[in-house]
């Protein structure tokens, strides 16, 4: 697997932006009454704070990238200038990253990775509902214990029956015989279409669900099925450190992936991208919102233009190889820790390739719980602690690890 895209100069940075910008309305600069929003207040930010500052001058204008932008060449065209940065991002993430071919998936910078499960979520209920006419009652949730507390909500808010699979505690993994009679116990009790949520990179662990043994299981009982992945972790860090995996577009099992740039990149809250396969956005159309060119396909509506322009910036700034050397060096910076942590008996798990480890409540220290802030999998009864290793962190804070 190859992923390379080019980093841009400064100069390429601001231009880009600039041009993006010139070809937005401006709410200070154009006579603007039927759009509404209006440029960011000067209470919050100046007209003056941002020169020479691109992401500042994108706050400053507060583009509405309201939308699917990747369907829908139509979308509103007051910000076709930003929305355009928004498509060049997805593409990269999905094409480059996750290995997806040419102009064959959709995507949009979601508000968090809870949004982008419940998107997925959402979309494959009305698959299932519009395609093979089913009822919501016969639609099952298949998902490990490990799983982010947003696939729970997700049930809720859908009504879509949760089924939960217990986990190998040495790997982490879904349990295959408790796996299969999960599935198996759905089938007696009417479900007929499963929704799978695939871990790449759990929140607590890190750790990264065997895709191959969930879909062998739902094909044994001939269950019609759709996989999401759940890369909020590790989808900016996995296909780096592990390039030959199999949670990637080229899997032809996987129709929808996010991934969460917050996390690893170093971008604003709530900069999560959504990516899924050509055609699958349109059981997420809600007609009714006629006064949206393009009509909406998203959870969120309308959302602000700067994160994904944060999105963009770091891409296009760091390069490919600038991705990869940031990612390298987290995970080296994990193995570190695992080194340290292995040379005083400390019992953890860690996932190879990924920047998790959590570690036993036993050998956690109050010291050590206060001086990095670490979290636990339960404030109340805490089993594990979490630590998590990005791009902030310095091997200083890995030596001091010993001596807290």
């Amino acid at each position: 697997m190859h992923i390379h895209w080019n980093r841009l100069t400064k100069k390429e940075i601001q231009d880009s932006i600039g041009k993006a910008l010139s070809t937005n309305v401006s709410y200070r600069n154009n006579k603007i009454m039927g759009v509404p929003g209006s440029a960011l207040s000067p209470h919050i930010i100046t007209p003056e704070l941002v020169q020479g500052d691109p992401l500042l001058r994108v706050m400053l204008e507060n583009p509405n990238h309201i939308g699917c932008l990747t369907i829908e060449k139509e979308s509103e065209s007051f910000f076709s200038g930003t929305h355009q940065l928004e498509c060049e991002a997805i593409k990269l993430c999905a094409e480059e990253i996750m290995q997806g071919l040419p102009n064959q998936q959709d995507g949009y910078i979601a508000g968090g990775g809870t949004e982008c499960n419940l998107e997925a979520m959402w979309i494959f209920r009305n698959y299932f509902i519009q395609n093979f006419g089913s009822q919501t009652s016969e639609i099952g949730l298949l998902f490990s214990e490990d799983s982010s507390i947003s696939v729970i909500k997700g049930c809720d808010l859908l009504n879509i029956r949760p089924f939960v699979v217990r986990v190998t505690p040495k790997n982490r993994k879904m349990d295959k015989e408790h796996l299969r009679a999960q599935i198996i116990l759905a089938k007696n009790e009417g479900i007929k279409y499963f929704i799978g949520i695939i871990n790449l990179g759990t929140e607590m662990f890190g750790s990264v669900d065997d895709l191959d043994t969930v879909c062998a299981c739902l094909e044994e009982q001939t269950l019609p099925y759709k996989i999401h992945v759940d890369a909020g972790l590790g989808g900016f860090i996995y296909p780096f450190t592990k390039p030959g995996n199999k949670l990637n577009f080229k899997n032809p099992n996987i129709t929808s992936i996010h991934s969460d740039a917050s996390k690893m990149l170093r971008a604003p809250f709530g900069t999560s991208v959504f990516m899924i396969r050509k055609g699958y956005m349109n059981f997420a159309l809600t007609p009714e919102a006629r006064y949206v060119a393009g009509k909406d396909h998203t959870i969120i509506g309308s959302r602000s233009g700067s994160n994904a322009i944060a999105l963009w910036m770091l891409l296009r700034t760091l390069g490919s190889d600038g991705v990869r050397l940031m990612m390298e060096r987290i995970a080296r910076y994990a193995h570190q820790l695992c080194q340290t942590l292995d040379s005083t008996g400390v019992n953890y798990f860690y996932e190879p390739g990924m920047n998790v480890i959590a570690i036993r409540q036993e050998d956690v220290t109050k010291d050590l719980k206060d001086k990095y802030a670490l979290v636990p999998d339960d404030p109340e009864n805490p089993r594990w602690w979490r630590t998590l290793i990005t791009d902030g962190v310095t091997p200083a804070f890995i030596d001091a690890v010993n001596n807290p």
